[in-house]
């Protein structure tokens, strides 16, 4: 199964100023719906607070910080799933990623919430794909696959 990590993020490297931001400064959403539809998303408690609009027609996995990621990936059915954050949920399951899917926005925060909180080890990528969502924005979704 692929388990890919995706996530709109900052030219810095964040994904939010606080765990609590409502994310209104993304502009990937509908790249991001068609990308996840019909597929497991697997998110923090925090990233759950943070959405506007219940994500409909996707089986949403909410993880906590005692979860094992491995035993939750073993449950799930399907071709794919999608881990949508936060640093903490990146950072778990980051030895399980085989793909990562980021949009780049053109902002600077300086500060907040990495992608990924903490790793025990450098994780090496391979560039597959650029696909274009607002190019005349400067919004990119690059995506790798994940060197293990």
């Amino acid at each position: 199964m692929k388990v890919i990590g995706i996530a709109a993020i900052t030219i810095d490297g964040f994904i939010a100023r606080h765990s609590l931001e409502k994310t209104t400064w993304s502009k990937d959403l509908a790249l991001f719906k068609k990308q996840t539809l019909n597929h497991t998303i697997i998110m923090g408690s925090n990233t759950k607070k943070t959405l506007t609009v219940e994500l409909e027609n996707r089986q949403s996995i909410v993880v906590h910080r005692e979860d094992d990621p491995k035993a939750i990936l073993d449950k799930i059915k399907g071709e794919k799933c999608f881990i949508i954050g936060g640093g903490r949920t990146f950072s778990k399951f980051a030895e399980y990623l085989t793909h990562l899917y980021l949009t780049l926005h053109p902002l600077i925060f300086g500060e907040g919430i990495k992608i990924f909180e903490s790793l025990d080890k450098k994780i090496k990528l391979k560039f597959e794909k650029q696909v274009s969502v607002l190019p005349n924005e400067g919004v990119f979704q690059l995506q790798f696959s994940v060197k293990h």
